[in-house]
């Protein structure tokens, strides 16, 4: 499920491109073999930073939040790929719980509430909201722009099943990504099918995990089309116990730091690369680009102000920041209307269902897009959906967006092995909040 785009893209031309193009072929047989050892996420979004000699995810969304950033023309295949989720987990599903996130004031979020909930009406799923706000007593409606309204519910927990007030759902599908934690209302549903599950939220959550589970998917995929998996793999270490108000643990993080950008150093000499090498620090859960910094020497890190140190403390819900990953920096060479662009990639089920552009006239090639300031550019295509056109360049844009949607399929390939692996570890923690 490959869109054919129209969007005019510029970059280098990639000798990733022209090798995924010749292999397109083994490479879905790969996909296909894979996904029926791997239960794929019921959606995800990808971050992905094309620097021309290197095409890799940076970032991988398990509730994606930006759906009404999507083409529309993308709607049918999105439908498609929900029709295909829905069978998977819950075939006898015609009652669906929706929960979004608290942003019961940011319109732009509450747009893909509305947006989604569309998708899954379409099917054939009857969808209601229900909110997680506590001080939510009485069913409340939304204005949205264009004469949209979403109605949010208050939830009704009733023995081991999650409910509105008249309203009994087959399944219930989270759009609030828990980096506050899981609340008790949540818990024990085994009367119901949760998607995703909670331990893929922020509260358990970790990107060290993620991009370890990518690793051996990089390595894999790599030895199937005979590259380099750095050349789709960005480098990254673990780093814990931090304090970043009282400055514990900041040698550490430099040494860290310093010892990354030595590995990156020698890679980029063995494929004569010019550019500088950078890491970005970004805390080990959470979203919304909070609590990221890009860091070019380690000597920047023992050096933080006051107004940096407070910017990396916090995340998202005020979580304190202690543990961080340190990933390599993967420039961007993309560019929109002339600003720095990096292509993000929507998938529901296995299938890559769109995607747009993540624009931002004010920063560089080698810092995070995700900003305030950032504006977003639809991906469009032309005619249904298309596979890779062997009879146009590497570079075009329907073979150029096939590459972005195998690397973006390959996050979501280890965002599946990702849950897995964390299921057990769920399970057991589950056990002991209900014997406390």
């Amino acid at each position: 499920m490959v869109p054919r785009l129209t969007t005019a893209l510029s970059g280098p031309l990639l000798e990733l491109e022209r090798r995924f193009l010749a292999q397109s072929a083994p490479i879905e047989q790969w996909f296909r073999a894979s996904w029926l050892e791997h239960t794929p996420p019921f959606y995800s979004s990808c971050d992905l930073r094309n620097a021309g000699f290197k095409l890799a995810p940076v970032d991988t969304n398990l509730f994606p939040g930006g759906f009404n950033n999507l083409n529309p023309a993308f709607l049918p295949l999105c439908v498609q790929a929900a029709m295909s989720a829905v069978e998977k987990f819950c075939p006898a599903a015609c009652k669906l719980l929706l929960i979004p996130e608290n942003h019961t004031r940011n319109a732009f979020y509450l747009q893909n509430v509305a947006q989604l909930a569309a998708i899954l009406r379409q099917t054939g799923l009857d969808v209601r909201l229900g909110t997680l706000l506590p001080d939510v007593a009485a069913p409340i409606r939304i204005s949205l722009p264009y004469g949209q309204s979403l109605l949010l519910e208050p939830l009704v927990r009733r023995g081991n099943r999650l409910e509105l007030a008249d309203f009994s759902p087959c399944a219930i599908l989270l759009n609030n990504d828990l980096s506050a934690g899981v609340p008790p209302i949540l818990r024990g549903l085994d009367e119901q099918t949760l998607l995703p599950p909670v331990h893929a939220g922020w509260a358990s959550r970790r990107k060290t995990r993620h991009f370890a589970a990518y690793n051996q998917i990089a390595d894999e995929f790599a030895e199937l089309i005979d590259i380099d998996p750095w050349c789709i793999n960005p480098c990254f270490a673990a780093c814990a116990q931090l304090d970043f108000h009282a400055r514990q643990g900041e040698e550490e993080l430099a040494e860290t730091v310093n010892q990354l950008l030595d590995r990156i150093r020698v890679k980029y000499r063995e494929y004569d690369i010019k550019e500088t090498p950078y890491v970005v620090v970004k805390a080990d859960a959470g979203t919304y680009g909070m609590g990221v910094m890009t860091v070019r020497d380690a000597s920047e890190i023992v050096g933080l102000n006051r107004r940096q140190r407070n910017k990396m403390s916090v995340v998202k819900e005020g979580l304190e920041v202690s543990e961080v990953i340190v990933q390599e920096g993967v420039h961007t060479f993309e560019t929109v209307h002339d600003a720095v662009a990096e292509p993000v990639i929507y998938m529901i089920d296995r299938y890559v269902v769109g995607g747009f552009y993540r624009v931002h006239s004010a920063r560089g090639v080698d810092e995070n897009l995700n900003a305030p300031g950032m504006e977003f550019e639809p991906l469009a295509f032309e005619t249904g959906c298309n596979l890779p056109d062997r009879a146009e360049n590497p570079d075009s844009p329907p073979n150029r967006f096939y590459a972005y949607g195998v690397v973006g399929r390959l996050a979501a390939l280890a965002a599946s092995v990702e849950i897995e692996m964390t299921e057990t570890v769920a399970e057991s923690a589950e056990l002991q909040v209900e014997a406390a």
